[in-house]
Protein backbone atom coordinates (compact mmCIF):
# COMPACT_ATOMS: atom_id res chain seq x y z
CA UNK A 1 0.00 0.00 0.00
CA UNK A 2 1.17 3.51 -0.82
CA UNK A 3 -0.10 6.21 1.49
CA UNK A 4 0.27 9.95 0.96
CA UNK A 5 -0.46 12.27 3.89
CA UNK A 6 -0.82 15.91 2.81
CA UNK A 7 -1.26 18.72 5.31
CA UNK A 8 -3.48 21.51 3.97
CA UNK A 9 -2.72 24.30 6.42
CA UNK A 10 -5.35 26.76 5.14
CA UNK A 11 -7.91 24.23 3.91
CA UNK A 12 -11.55 24.78 4.84
CA UNK A 13 -13.21 22.74 7.58
CA UNK A 14 -16.73 23.86 6.71
CA UNK A 15 -18.59 22.95 3.54
CA UNK A 16 -19.55 26.48 2.51
CA UNK A 17 -16.62 27.11 0.16
CA UNK A 18 -17.13 28.11 -3.47
CA UNK A 19 -16.26 25.41 -6.01
CA UNK A 20 -15.42 28.20 -8.48
CA UNK A 21 -12.75 29.69 -6.17
CA UNK A 22 -10.65 26.75 -4.97
CA UNK A 23 -7.36 28.64 -5.25
CA UNK A 24 -8.50 31.68 -3.27
CA UNK A 25 -11.48 31.59 -0.97
CA UNK A 26 -11.15 27.83 -0.34
CA UNK A 27 -7.66 28.07 1.18
CA UNK A 28 -5.74 26.58 -1.77
CA UNK A 29 -8.00 23.55 -1.89
CA UNK A 30 -6.92 23.31 -5.53
CA UNK A 31 -3.52 22.05 -4.34
CA UNK A 32 -5.12 19.29 -2.29
CA UNK A 33 -7.43 18.28 -5.15
CA UNK A 34 -4.43 17.91 -7.44
CA UNK A 35 -2.73 15.77 -4.78
CA UNK A 36 -5.73 13.41 -4.72
CA UNK A 37 -5.61 13.26 -8.52
CA UNK A 38 -1.88 12.42 -8.54
CA UNK A 39 -2.18 9.89 -5.72
CA UNK A 40 -5.07 7.74 -6.93
CA UNK A 41 -5.55 8.17 -10.68
CA UNK A 42 -3.91 6.48 -13.62
CA UNK A 43 -4.78 7.15 -17.24
CA UNK A 44 -8.16 5.40 -17.54
CA UNK A 45 -7.90 3.81 -14.12
CA UNK A 46 -7.36 4.07 -10.37
CA UNK A 47 -4.39 2.96 -8.31
CA UNK A 48 -6.16 0.49 -6.06
CA UNK A 49 -3.15 0.08 -3.74
CA UNK A 50 -2.93 3.81 -3.06
CA UNK A 51 -4.49 5.98 -0.38
CA UNK A 52 -4.27 9.68 0.33
CA UNK A 53 -5.12 11.42 3.59
CA UNK A 54 -5.74 15.15 3.44
CA UNK A 55 -5.36 16.88 6.80
CA UNK A 56 -7.54 20.00 6.70
CA UNK A 57 -6.28 22.85 8.91
CA UNK A 58 -5.10 20.38 11.57
CA UNK A 59 -8.75 19.66 12.46
CA UNK A 60 -10.16 17.08 10.02
CA UNK A 61 -8.72 14.30 7.89
CA UNK A 62 -10.36 13.15 4.66
CA UNK A 63 -9.02 9.80 3.44
CA UNK A 64 -9.42 8.52 -0.13
CA UNK A 65 -9.00 4.75 -0.44
CA UNK A 66 -8.12 3.79 -4.02
CA UNK A 67 -9.50 0.25 -3.79
CA UNK A 68 -12.97 1.42 -2.73
CA UNK A 69 -13.46 4.69 -4.61
CA UNK A 70 -16.61 5.24 -6.65
CA UNK A 71 -18.05 8.37 -8.29
CA UNK A 72 -14.71 10.22 -8.23
CA UNK A 73 -13.39 11.85 -11.39
CA UNK A 74 -9.92 13.34 -11.86
CA UNK A 75 -10.96 16.98 -12.30
CA UNK A 76 -10.43 19.44 -9.45
CA UNK A 77 -14.07 20.50 -9.24
CA UNK A 78 -15.32 16.92 -8.85
CA UNK A 79 -12.70 16.14 -6.20
CA UNK A 80 -13.53 19.38 -4.37
CA UNK A 81 -17.21 18.43 -4.47
CA UNK A 82 -16.35 15.09 -2.88
CA UNK A 83 -14.30 16.93 -0.24
CA UNK A 84 -17.25 19.23 0.45
CA UNK A 85 -19.50 16.18 0.88
CA UNK A 86 -16.97 14.66 3.30
CA UNK A 87 -16.67 17.88 5.33
CA UNK A 88 -20.45 18.12 5.46
CA UNK A 89 -20.51 14.62 7.00
CA UNK A 90 -18.04 15.45 9.80
CA UNK A 91 -20.83 15.51 12.40
CA UNK A 92 -21.20 11.74 11.86
CA UNK A 93 -17.52 11.21 12.71
CA UNK A 94 -17.28 10.71 16.45
CA UNK A 95 -13.86 11.13 18.02
CA UNK A 96 -11.38 9.44 15.73
CA UNK A 97 -14.03 7.13 14.29
CA UNK A 98 -14.55 7.86 10.61
CA UNK A 99 -17.71 8.53 8.65
CA UNK A 100 -17.93 7.35 5.02
CA UNK A 101 -20.07 9.79 3.03
CA UNK A 102 -19.18 8.12 -0.28
CA UNK A 103 -17.56 4.78 -1.14
CA UNK A 104 -13.84 5.05 -0.50
CA UNK A 105 -14.04 8.52 1.07
CA UNK A 106 -13.74 8.77 4.85
CA UNK A 107 -13.72 11.75 7.21
CA UNK A 108 -12.54 11.89 10.81
CA UNK A 109 -11.88 14.56 13.41
CA UNK A 110 -8.17 13.89 13.41
CA UNK A 111 -5.51 16.53 13.11
CA UNK A 112 -2.01 16.15 11.71
CA UNK A 113 -0.36 14.38 14.65
CA UNK A 114 -2.88 11.54 15.12
CA UNK A 115 -3.12 11.05 11.35
CA UNK A 116 0.67 10.66 11.04
CA UNK A 117 0.80 8.41 14.11
CA UNK A 118 -1.94 6.14 12.75
CA UNK A 119 -0.28 5.96 9.32
CA UNK A 120 3.09 5.15 10.92
CA UNK A 121 1.64 2.01 12.49
CA UNK A 122 0.94 0.63 9.00
CA UNK A 123 4.05 1.60 7.06
CA UNK A 124 7.42 3.28 6.66
CA UNK A 125 7.11 7.05 7.11
CA UNK A 126 8.98 9.05 4.48
CA UNK A 127 8.96 12.82 4.74
CA UNK A 128 9.14 14.46 1.31
CA UNK A 129 11.18 17.63 1.73
CA UNK A 130 13.59 19.66 -0.38
CA UNK A 131 16.33 19.23 2.26
CA UNK A 132 16.14 15.42 2.34
CA UNK A 133 18.40 12.75 0.86
CA UNK A 134 18.06 12.16 -2.90
CA UNK A 135 15.20 9.76 -3.58
CA UNK A 136 17.35 7.70 -5.94
CA UNK A 137 19.79 6.97 -3.07
CA UNK A 138 17.10 5.46 -0.84
CA UNK A 139 15.89 1.87 -1.13
CA UNK A 140 12.16 1.76 -2.00
CA UNK A 141 10.36 1.05 1.28
CA UNK A 142 7.63 -1.50 1.80
CA UNK A 143 4.28 0.17 2.46
CA UNK A 144 5.60 3.74 2.29
CA UNK A 145 3.77 6.60 3.98
CA UNK A 146 4.89 9.79 2.24
CA UNK A 147 4.23 12.93 4.29
CA UNK A 148 4.28 16.33 2.65
CA UNK A 149 2.90 19.81 3.03
CA UNK A 150 0.78 21.96 0.76
CA UNK A 151 2.09 25.36 -0.41
CA UNK A 152 3.23 26.20 3.14
CA UNK A 153 6.20 24.86 5.07
CA UNK A 154 5.67 22.60 8.04
CA UNK A 155 5.51 24.44 11.36
CA UNK A 156 8.23 23.91 13.98
CA UNK A 157 5.94 21.56 15.92
CA UNK A 158 5.13 19.58 12.75
CA UNK A 159 8.83 19.34 11.86
CA UNK A 160 9.57 18.00 15.35
CA UNK A 161 6.80 15.43 15.04
CA UNK A 162 8.10 14.30 11.65
CA UNK A 163 11.67 14.11 12.92
CA UNK A 164 10.45 11.54 15.46
CA UNK A 165 8.00 9.69 13.20
CA UNK A 166 9.97 9.54 9.93
CA UNK A 167 12.14 6.63 8.92
CA UNK A 168 13.48 8.63 5.95
CA UNK A 169 13.56 12.23 4.74
CA UNK A 170 13.97 12.48 0.99
CA UNK A 171 13.79 14.94 -1.87
CA UNK A 172 12.58 13.94 -5.31
CA UNK A 173 15.01 16.08 -7.30
CA UNK A 174 17.17 19.19 -7.38
CA UNK A 175 14.22 21.57 -7.86
CA UNK A 176 11.36 22.27 -5.46
CA UNK A 177 8.18 20.84 -7.00
CA UNK A 178 4.49 21.31 -6.33
CA UNK A 179 3.05 18.75 -3.91
CA UNK A 180 1.08 16.91 -6.63
CA UNK A 181 4.13 16.71 -8.90
CA UNK A 182 6.12 15.32 -5.99
CA UNK A 183 3.52 12.57 -5.56
CA UNK A 184 3.80 11.71 -9.26
CA UNK A 185 7.59 11.41 -8.98
CA UNK A 186 7.26 9.23 -5.87
CA UNK A 187 4.84 6.94 -7.73
CA UNK A 188 7.27 6.64 -10.64
CA UNK A 189 10.09 5.80 -8.23
CA UNK A 190 8.00 2.98 -6.73
CA UNK A 191 6.58 1.83 -10.10
CA UNK A 192 10.11 1.34 -11.39
CA UNK A 193 11.52 -0.24 -8.22
CA UNK A 194 13.82 2.70 -7.57
CA UNK A 195 14.29 3.60 -11.25
CA UNK A 196 15.66 0.15 -12.08
CA UNK A 197 12.75 -1.60 -13.81
CA UNK A 198 10.99 -0.05 -16.80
Amino acid sequence: MRHFVVHGHDAPTTADFDLADLAGGAGRLDVLCRCVNAAVFLSHGIREASRVSLVLADALTVRFEGSDLRYLNPDERNIAGMLRKAIDAKSRAIGHREAEPSPGVHVSKRGFEPTVEAAARDGTVVQLHEDGDPLADVEPPTDPVFVLSDHRDFTDAERALLADASDERVRVGPEVLHADHTITVAHNYLDTDGYTNY
